[in-house]
């Protein structure tokens, strides 16, 4: 009779910038708990995976957050705390799924992944292999090497392989326990820092550099290759661009981590934005003059996709001092501007009514400040899933959308719980990074505001004290760094 598996799964998911003043709580988390956590990963069926029967799949805590700032210590505790009670409770294991973002901060610690694994690991012992599947925006560091087996990142950015590649990272440690493999990594921190906005796999360099991975899948010896761009918005030493190659040859997964590191140096200076970028300004007036509507407007600094606090109003403001669209002649959708408070006025007063309220500055009172507005309250929507009561305001032509708590807008079907027809608006302002294919059929000029905030893209100008230096491009002219991989022994067979 063949053997069953015991395979645990678990982590602690969240984007983190550090120059971020909104520090994250529990609260910020949607949090799941054992067997519904297999319940809801789409490549699980009927809580198998690919029709295995020979595997008991068990849940401890998965926690996942929108992006935002550091978490706070005692929310961090107690979250780490849960997950390591209920993974005592299930053991032994012959597996677990880690199932981490890679880029979270928690007040007063550097490496919070490298926290986290280093409990799983002291729990699980060395003879249960270890897989993970990251978000290729994480920040990867040798402690997190020493503990994890096997790695696999997306490929795709923005990310439309990520159920694609954490399914890999399961088949991949089903693997390793059919064929009794503990693999070697290979782990070469690579100095460079750059934005997801500027490293897109939709163009190049970043379409080559990250297509070439697969060319790494057919050598020999090789299990998978993966590269991090990182997370440039943590100041943390451990922030940085990453390769790791894990594999059961240990010098063909150097070599291949070599290339890859060397690949993605050699393209640093050739990346950069997709579409046209400048300030607030430019990117309004330029909008306005288009003659194809609508034009989409990234309000890129404060980004909640990324980490940003969500109700900075710098754009806004400029926007009705714009006479077109404070007379209503030319319409603004704005996404969106959080303020419980705002929300609760606008509920009390109701469709219709006129109210004056105050937006801005609560999540991020450094880099925003409060506005004024006297509008009509268009629209109301209760208990949102992700952003509690919402309403939208219409000051002249701009219509703001106001949740009571952060949310993201990526994608146009975003707005369709508003009932909205964006095609009629003449602008759409999202706080987000990227806007690609998703946006292209509805807009066809999109523009990415250069803007303030906790994920500004003026990455070298960023008060970072902690980084390790030298690191491009905030040491553009340094030298060609060591890139020399750091093979790891087989956990359990080290020397």
């Amino acid at each position: 009779m063949s053997k069953r598996y015991r395979i645990g799964i678990g982590g602690i998911a969240i984007e983190s910038s550090t120059f971020s003043p909104l520090p994250s709580t529990a609260d910020n988390f949607v949090q799941e708990r054992g067997d519904e956590i297999v319940a809801n990963y789409p490549y699980f069926e009927n809580g198998t995976f690919e029709g295995r029967q020979d595997v008991t799949w068990l849940g401890t805590l998965k926690a996942r957050s929108i992006p935002g700032g550091p978490i706070t210590a005692d929310s961090y505790a107690a979250m780490k705390g849960e997950l390591l009670e209920r993974l005592q409770a299930i053991l032994p294991l012959d597996g677990f799924f880690f199932d981490i973002h890679g880029a979270m901060s928690v007040l007063g610690m550097d490496d919070a992944e490298g926290d986290l694994i280093s409990a799983i690991r002291a729990l699980v012992g060395p003879a249960c292999i270890i897989s993970t599947g990251m978000d290729l925006h994480g920040n990867v560091t040798e402690t997190l090497v020493e503990n994890i087996d096997i790695f696999t990142a997306y490929r795709e950015a923005p990310h439309i392989d990520a159920m694609e590649r954490k399914a890999q990272a399961v088949r991949n440690l089903l693997t390793c326990l059919d064929e009794g493999i503990r693999p070697y990594r290979a782990w070469v921190r690579i100095p460079v820092g750059l934005p997801g906005e500027k490293t897109s796999t939709f163009w190049e360099p970043g379409k080559t550099v990250y297509g070439k991975l697969a060319e790494s899948d057919g050598v020999p010896g090789v299990m998978d290759a993966s590269l991090w761009v990182g997370y440039v918005w943590a100041d943390r030493p451990r922030n940085s661009a990453t390769t790791v190659v894990t594999g059961i040859d240990p010098d063909a997964i150097a070599a291949e981590a070599r290339k890859i590191a060397q690949r993605y140096w050699d393209a640093r200076r050739a990346f950069d934005f997709g579409v046209p970028t400048g300030d607030a300004d430019w990117a309004i007036d330029t909008a306005l003059a288009a003659e194809r509507t609508p034009v989409v407007i990234s309000d890129s600094g404060d980004n909640p996709t990324a980490g940003g606090a969500g109700d900075i109003p710098i754009v806004a403001t400029k926007l009705l001092e714009r006479e077109v669209i404070a007379s209503g002649e030319k319409t603004v959708l704005l996404a969106s501007l959080m303020n419980a408070r705002a929300v609760q006025v606008a509920k009390a007063a109701g469709v219709g009514s006129e109210i004056t309220v105050t937006l801005g500055g609560v999540n991020d009172p450094i880099n925003g400040f409060p506005m004024e507005v006297t509008g009509t309250v268009h629209s109301l929507l209760e208990n949102d899933e992700t952003g509690g009561d919402i309403a939208i305001i219409t000051v002249g032509g701009l219509h703001i959308i106001v949740p009571s708590r952060r949310i993201q807008f990526p994608l146009p079907e975003s707005f369709d719980k508003f009932g909205l027809d964006l095609a009629t608006f003449d602008i759409i302002v999202i706080k987000i990074g990227y806007l690609d294919h998703e946006w292209e059929e509805l807009a066809p000029t999109r523009l990415l505001a250069l803007t303030p905030g906790a994920v500004n893209q003026d990455i070298a100008n960023l008060p970072f004290e902690r980084i390790q230096r030298p690191m491009f491009p905030f040491d553009a002219d340094m030298e060609q760094p060591d890139l020399t991989p750091r093979v790891f022994q087989p956990i359990g067979q080290e020397a």
